[in-house]
């Protein structure tokens, strides 16, 4: 009853006032039938009240979301259904979903009259544009009398939650062979052939099948082995992310985190479904086994929840980075030290090796000097990776992943690699003068492929640049 008479609305409190004024002028001017009066106006809210207090539904609410896995900026709905459990009918209800800001403002509903035993169901669209886990609900529904006197509010305990995923683009297939590849170190290998003592271990990680360990080399070693997968070498990978604080720039989605999270969505689901059994790895310990028909929920999962790091060396990522020989290895990273450049270069095992390497200063707006001093160190660095045998991909503001990809299947960016500016290159672009890098924008003059390229006579298939007439800004390219 108490909850009931704090839930008076302005309507109801407005009458009871009304019913003291009458009450007093009943008594000041000595009309007696001004309390019939207030009397009236005072029962009205009063068994509102009442009506309201007794009221006992039994309400069952069930949630869904469509599609069960949302990807940062698509859309997708949420429908409520509610169940009258009660013998009675209910009224007219009014329906709010408690919602986190970052999916808009709670969505309020009037649900129709429900029958005994009757459901009805409502729908509301939401639209997430950074990636996270969220906490829908719970819902609330507000019981109110016919004439709006009295409102009482009750809550659902169950809320739903929901992952919101890096976006993934789509990537083309390009050719994933090491330095050894057509020997016999690129075939299957055979532990039956060899025999069980002579067949290939290496220390258990987190993730592993337990069927797979090896007891008789557990047993010589001291430490938990299991045996290697019997498949191609370049079956197996490695992917390193950096989620360094220091080595990004920029905030909320359009931060070079973000590009570098959604870019290992991208690359992870890519390789998965090419076949490959994944190593995730980042500087804040994650050393996450992933193999299909799960891996993509569980990368994808991962990914979603991934937070900048306080961790200011890449050091302890890059000890576990390579865990066997000839296997793929991506590293998607920000800015780099003289000292990290050099160990992740001598990270390389003689399989295919692709660095994405993000100027995040160009997400920052530096002093002209500044800007200068970073673009040598970045030049140094594509310079180490690729003197190592890196593919190297320079990732800016602006650019997508799904044409970085392209250059993996080559060499990459070579060593001195002009930059142009944010905008993707006017001037100068990402790649040399004669490699598989760019004259002018990302694809004029030489493009991906000179004569001896990828099949492309000159940027990505146009006379010069991504179909512009001068290399996305640069000046006019030639054919080559």
């Amino acid at each position: 009853m108490r909850a009931a008479l704090r839930g008076l609305t302005t309507r109801g409190r407005s009458f009871l006032a009304a019913a003291a004024a009458a009450t007093l002028s009943a008594f000041v001017l000595g009309e007696r039938e001004l309390l019939q009066v207030a009397g009236l106006l005072a029962a009205l809210p009063v068994l509102a009240v009442i009506a309201v207090a007794r009221t006992r539904y039994r309400l069952s609410c069930t949630r869904a979301v469509h599609p069960a896995r949302i990807q940062a900026g698509m859309p997708a709905a949420v429908t409520l259904r509610l169940e009258n459990l009660s013998r009675v009918p209910t009224g007219v209800l009014l329906l709010e979903e408690q919602l986190p800001a970052a999916l808009g403002e709670p969505p309020r509903f009037v649900l129709d009259r429900l029958a005994s035993r009757q459901s009805g169901s409502v729908e509301y669209p939401i639209r997430v544009d950074v990636r996270g886990r969220y906490e829908i609900g719970p819902l609330t529904v507000r019981l109110s009398d016919p004439f709006g006197l009295c409102e009482l509010t009750r809550s659902f305990t169950r809320t739903e939650r929901i992952i919101v995923t890096p976006q993934v683009a789509p990537l083309a297939a390009i050719t994933l062979d090491g330095d050894r590849s057509g020997t016999s170190s690129s075939q299957p290998r055979s532990t039956m052939a060899r025999g069980e003592d002579s067949v290939s271990t290496r220390e258990y990680r987190h993730g592993d099948d337990r069927r797979r360990v090896h007891w008789r080399s557990t047993a010589r070693t001291g430490e938990l082995m299991v045996r290697r997968e019997e498949q191609p070498r370049e079956s197996t990978g490695t992917v390193l992310l950096d989620t360094r604080f220091g080595a990004h720039r920029g905030s909320g989605p359009a931060s070079s985190l973000e590009w570098a999270v959604s870019t290992a969505a991208s690359i992870t689901c890519h390789l998965l479904r090419a076949g490959f059994d994944l190593h995730l790895v980042t500087d804040a310990g994650t050393d996450q086994a992933i193999t299909t028909p799960t891996g993509e929920s569980v990368a994808l999962g991962l990914l979603a929840e991934i937070e900048a790091s306080r961790i200011q060396s890449l050091g302890m990522a890059l000890d576990r980075f390579h865990h066997e020989r000839d296997q793929l290895l991506v590293a998607i990273v920000g800015l780099l030290s003289p000292e990290e450049c050099s160990r992740l270069a001598a990270a390389r095992t003689g399989g295919t090796s692709i660095a994405v390497l993000i100027d995040s200063t160009a997400w920052a707006s530096l002093p002209a000097g500044a800007k200068a001093e970073a673009d040598r160190k970045y030049q140094e660095n594509i310079g180490r990776l690729s003197a190592a045998g890196w593919r190297v991909l320079p990732a800016r503001p602006g650019a997508r992943i799904s044409s970085l990809w392209t250059l993996a299947g080559g060499h990459g960016a070579g060593p001195g690699a002009a930059i142009g500016p944010s905008s993707g290159g006017a001037g100068s672009g990402y790649g040399t003068t004669n490699g598989h890098g760019t004259t002018n924008g990302y694809g004029a003059s030489h493009g991906i492929g000179v004569p001896d390229g990828h099949g492309l006579t000159n940027g990505y298939g146009t006379t010069n640049g991504f179909g512009a007439t001068n290399g996305n800004g640069g000046r006019p390219g030639a054919a080559g």
